[in-house]
């Protein structure tokens, strides 16, 4: 293959458990990008919080962030994509949330707001590195659209949850988990999968020439958009069944593998 873009999710594939890149990772994304092939960063995380680790890379094409929600070029800050969440949904998920008594982080011109200061928001914003801004009541402060929510609670609730907004919303709002305990709801068109096509389309890249590596089901939706997908070792059964290859996990260097694998040898 002639990979000319790389797409890497963070949490669980670039970043391990310390939340850092490790230096084989980095060297191999460094070297791939002297001999041309340009990386990108497709995460769940807000803009902000994916730009320190782009520019710890020299990452300077487009970023995908919220899922796809926003797609905005790290070296400019021009906006290349954008999607928001249509309110009237978003009311709907945060009265349904409410009954379930899930956290409820809602994000707004990549600014995150909450409706308590709780332990949950404060660990979400220390791994995040990210302020988090406290309201009164989510539904006042809502006036314009927000990109993402995110729901925090167990598993088994927001698998529920998941069904019923499924069932009620259909097509018209994206739901994905990037992590067993967040639930997230986006545009439709705010997937992993359109914010690459997006840069794909910035670059002149064709989707053949794109490896994707990830590790949830949020990145199915990329795997679907790229020559080679790449899933962790550290991912659930199910999401590796959709990848075209298996690499290490996160921990012992999965992305590093990859990108000397399919990037590196030969070249």
């Amino acid at each position: 293959m002639n990979i000319k873009l790389v797409a890497i999710d963070l949490d669980g594939t670039l970043l391990g458990d310390d939340l850092t890149i490790s230096p084989r990772a980095k060297n191999a994304i460094r070297r791939a990008m002297d001999q041309g092939v340009q990386v990108t960063l497709a995460t769940g995380r807000m803009y902000r919080s994916a730009l320190p680790y782009a520019q710890e890379l020299g990452v300077e094409v487009p970023l995908i962030t919220y899922q796809g929600g926003l797609v905005k070029l790290s070296k400019t800050g021009e906006v290349l994509y954008h999607r928001e969440l249509p309110l009237f949904y978003a009311r709907e998920i945060i009265k349904k949330a409410r009954r379930y008594g899930f956290q409820i982080n809602s994000y707004v011109n990549d600014n995150l707001y909450v409706e308590e200061d709780t332990h949950l928001s404060r660990d979400y914003g220390k791994k995040t590195g990210v302020k988090v801004h406290v309201v009164d009541d989510l539904l006042d402060f809502l006036t314009t659209e927000p990109t993402k929510l995110l729901l925090i609670g167990r598993e088994e609730e927001l698998d529920v949850m998941q069904q019923e907004c499924c069932q009620l919303f259909g097509d018209a709002v994206y739901i994905t988990k990037s992590k067993y305990y967040f639930l997230e709801f986006t545009h439709p068109e705010a997937t992993k999968g359109h914010g690459l096509m997006a840069v794909a389309r910035w670059m002149g890249v064709s989707t053949d020439d794109i490896m994707a590596i990830g590790d949830s089901y949020n990145d199915l939706e990329m795997f679907c958009h790229a020559g080679l997908s790449v899933v962790m070792g550290n991912a659930r059964d199910e999401v590796k069944a959709a990848a075209d290859y298996v690499t290490a996990t996160c921990e012992d260097d999965g992305v590093a593998e990859a990108i000397e694998k399919f990037v590196l040898e030969g070249r």
